[in-house]
């Protein structure tokens, strides 16, 4: 197996084992979400907490997948389709980060 499958494997592992977290813990793993624990306790209350966890899965659950695809084409095709898995993961990663934790969980505030 080429280094590109391995290093897609490791991550699709990590993601996938994150995406199992996020789903056991339902609307507490809305802590494991950076930048929403470090907001105050009045501050997190005027957030769906169960909306952050169950959108920070399924983008784990895209992640994965994405990983997962690269991987079994690297395997199948060339290594270089780790490199265009990356290149469409990083895409994705680049489109949901946020700097600022207020604007990034402004989607999540209850009406």
């Amino acid at each position: 197996m080429n280094t590109g499958a391995w290093a897609c494997g490791i991550l699709a592992c990590i993601f996938g084992i994150l995406v199992i977290i996020l789903s056991l813990l339902k609307e507490k793993g809305a802590m494991l979400v950076s930048g929403f624990n470090t907001l105050s306790k009045k501050e997190r209350d005027m957030y769906d907490s169960e909306t952050i966890a169950k959108d920070t899965r399924n983008q784990f659950f895209i992640w994965t997948c994405i990983m997962l695809i690269g991987m079994i084409l690297s395997i199948l095709i060339s290594s270089y389709m780790a490199i265009a898995a990356y290149v469409i993961w990083s895409i994705a990663f680049i489109k949901d980060v946020h700097l600022d934790a207020k604007e990034a969980f402004e989607k999540y505030r209850k009406k």
